[in-house]
């Protein structure tokens, strides 16, 4: 997936990647963050779009390494996915994994298998829920299986590192 920092002439990449605790004490550029919540509709109705610009945007901030940012992007939107609907399990997933991700930059490998172990709880969740036919839904253009098998692939590994981090939206069929 190749989102353009100008993706809808609106949204750029953040300044810089904030991590939590990390010397210098940069908070994070939420003014960036805010501009790409603000098309987060209050809520979606049946389903959130698959090429809806605020969740393109939070799975290529995973991929560019803003895995803070990305969890926040990814968390407003699944705020106003459907309750109890295919996507906000996919979507809870996604926040897992970029919370993961984060804490491998922070070398906290125990806490991202943990974070990694509950994103594939999710997959596993989404799974077994029917699955509605031919929607432009996220869960239905979302390759869930290849998600949850590299998932399962890092968890049987050796202990996780900085380099373990999990891409999400090259993963996506476009």
């Amino acid at each position: 997936m190749n989102v353009p920092s100008h993706a809808g002439g609106r949204l750029s990449w953040p300044r810089w990647a904030y991590v939590p605790g990390e010397a210098g004490g940069a908070e994070a550029d939420s003014e960036t963050l805010d501009t790409a919540k603000e098309l987060v509709p209050a809520a979606f109705r049946g389903h959130v779009p698959a090429r809806h610009p605020a969740l393109r945007y939070g799975l290529a901030l995973n991929d560019r390494g803003y895995f803070w940012e990305a969890q926040e992007v990814l968390e407003a939107v699944w705020a106003a996915a459907p309750q109890g609907g295919r996507e906000r399990i996919l979507l809870r997933a996604c926040v897992h994994i970029a919370n993961a991700n984060l804490r491998l930059r922070m070398q906290r490998s125990r806490s991202a298998a943990r974070l990694f172990g509950d994103a594939l709880g999710e997959l596993k969740a989404l799974s077994s829920r029917k699955v509605a036919a031919g929607g432009d839904g996220f869960v239905e253009s979302f390759p869930v299986a290849a998600l949850a098998a590299q998932l399962q692939a890092k968890l049987d590994g050796p202990e996780l590192s900085k380099g373990d981090w999990i891409p999400l939206g090259t993963i996506v069929r476009s």
